[in-house]
Formats: C-alpha cells, sequence, structure tokens
C-alpha cells in the first residue's frame, strides 16, 4: 500500500510539474474586487475541483501501468481478501 501511494504520489508531483501557474486557495475575499464572498468561494471551488482532477488522473494513470505490469490484470491488494 506504502509503495503505491508512493507512485501516486509521484505522478501528482510530476503532473503538477508539467502545470502553468499553479493556483492557491485563498484564505479570505481581501484580495478579489469588491471582496464579493461568492466570487472568493467560486474560485476555491474551481481550484479543488483543478487539485482533485489532478490526483484522480495520477491515480488513474497508476493503476494502467499497474495493469500493463501485471499482464493485464490489476495486482492483488491484500486488504481485499476475504478469509
Amino acid at each position: 500500500m506504502h509503495d503505491r501511494r508512493q507512485r501516486i504520489h509521484d505522478l501528482v508531483l510530476a503532473l503538477l510539474a508539467q502545470q502553468g501557474d499553479l493556483e492557491l486557495l485563498s484564505g479570505d475575499g481581501a484580495g478579489l474586487p469588491d471582496g464579493d464572498a461568492g466570487t472568493w468561494i467560486e474560485r476555491n471551488r474551481r481550484v479543488v475541483l483543478r487539485y482533485q482532477a489532478l490526483v484522480r488522473s495520477a491515480v488513474t494513470l497508476d493503476a494502467l501501468v499497474d495493469q500493463e505490469v501485471n499482464g493485464g490484470f490489476p495486482a492483488p491488494n491484500p486488504q481485499e481478501w476475504q478469509p
């Protein structure tokens, strides 16, 4: 499990490195015109969605590589084994 997490982490970092300017969540609406709370919330929502898409992409890439390495079958997951 730890190895998989590390691979996904590395993939996320590689995907982030390919991105242009990275937006960060803003802590308050002070830097926005009019200090509009709705605009601030919407902007942060878009930032979160972008990062979620990067993580989903990394997980998908990891699964595809894992499938190729294991001859077309996903690697066994000991946590899913039934006694």
